[in-house]
């Protein structure tokens, strides 16, 4: 599949073509490499990790339902790419003609954006899609969700997202609206906040009659269905981008968690009956040592990837559910204490808390108390198509 766009005269003409395999595969995977040169806050992926990642080999993109990966050629260079998809899963269970744009690359060219925007719109308009929505993640994921629209100099924490600030411009001059804002929060060694927590939590814990475990990487069966349990309790029907998983997503995101989950991050809270009410998944910085590695395993990735682990001082939390009849009962607070009381004890200095939707209202009632105001901002964008 080849496509010709001109913009202007035909020597500014742009080819797309499909990213099945081959060498446009290969310059699907590696056209961040050179967009994103010199620029501190970017981390390169494992060049051979993210060609499975962006093909669905690690995560449940073929499963949730038909996609497509193009990339734009200017003057016979690649100048932009772009993932394109139907999640039918969510479509189904909310009743929704949506598509989802993901991975969006791209120079600073409107008529290259504009190229790619086309094509993706006219294949939704194929399979009967109403609108179009995006950077999104690929379905069951976390990470690349929205354009980072402010504070572009810190860094980029573990399977976030990194962007040019004119991905912004680009989306919006095409004709996208703001859908929905993300954010994230910055966690730092306050041992004020810390000290008001260990008075608070035990109190909250006495009284409400709970327990908080790390989890047990030993027993994945019984934790991940406590998991399963506690996200079809919490999450509100009225979150119209997500979905409780099913088993196998389940079983995917345990099969990904357990090579790199550290249990003092990772911890589930219990009644004193056994019950399970709240969960956190946290993760060291892996960009740290990511960073080190240019993208690449061998001859010399592994070795880096040994050494400067053991270094890493910064942590992502991803996720944090607690059920509805247990929120302003100290649930999270007391996660969090355990968390980053043991964060403390291994020497991390600072940690992110990303991306929390704006419509989690209580979650950022809880992490307001916690850790303050947000200091990254991601933005979707929404456009019938």
């Amino acid at each position: 599949m080849e496509r010709c766009y001109l913009r202007g005269s035909a020597a500014m003409g742009v080819i797309i073509r499909e990213a099945a395999a081959g060498k446009v595969l290969d310059d699907f995977v590696r056209l961040p490499f050179s967009l994103y040169q010199g620029i501190e806050a970017w981390v390169p992926p494992i060049i051979s990790d993210n060609r499975k990642y962006v093909t669905g080999k690690s995560n449940y993109m073929n499963q949730a339902g038909p996609n497509a990966r193009i990339v734009a050629y200017l003057d016979g260079v690649p100048a932009g790419r772009l993932l394109y998809g139907i999640n039918e899963h969510l479509n189904h269970a909310k009743g929704f003609r949506e598509g989802y744009l993901s991975l969006f690359e791209c120079i600073d060219s409107q008529i290259v954006a504009d190229a790619m925007l086309d094509h993706a719109r006219s294949w939704f308009r194929e399979k009967g899609i109403e609108y179009m929505k995006g950077p999104l993640s690929l379905p069951g994921g976390d990470d690349c969700r929205g354009f980072l629209i402010d504070n572009f100099e810190s860094p980029t924490y573990v399977m976030q997202t990194y962007n040019h600030k004119y991905y912004n411009d680009l989306f919006s001059a095409y004709g996208f609206e703001k859908y929905l804002d993300c954010y994230g929060y910055d966690i730092k060694d306050d041992q004020e906040d810390i000290r008001k927590f260990e008075r608070l939590v035990p109190l909250a814990m006495k009284r409400y009659g709970y327990t908080v475990d790390r989890i047990d990487l030993t027993n994945m069966d019984r934790e991940m269905r406590d998991v399963k349990k506690i996200i079809e309790m919490s999450m509100p029907d009225d979150w119209d981008d997500f979905i409780p998983p099913n088993d196998e997503e389940i079983a995917l995101i345990a099969k990904q968690l357990i090579p790199y989950a550290d249990p003092d991050f990772i911890y589930i809270a219990r009644t004193l009956e056994g019950e399970p009410i709240g969960f956190d998944i946290a993760l060291p910085d892996y960009n740290m040592v990511l960073k080190r590695m240019n993208g690449r395993l061998l001859p010399f990735g592994i070795l880096k990837y040994m050494k400067y682990r053991k270094k890493i001082d910064r942590l992502r939390v991803f996720v944090l559910f607690v059920v509805p009849e247990y929120r302003k009962k100290g649930v999270s607070g007391a996660i969090y204490l355990n968390m980053w009381r043991k964060g403390i004890e291994k020497g991390y200095k600072r940690g992110e808390a990303s991306t929390i939707w704006e419509y989690n209202k209580p979650m950022i009632t809880d992490i307001k108390e916690f850790i303050g105001e947000p200091y990254k901002t991601y933005r979707l964008y929404r456009m019938n198509v």
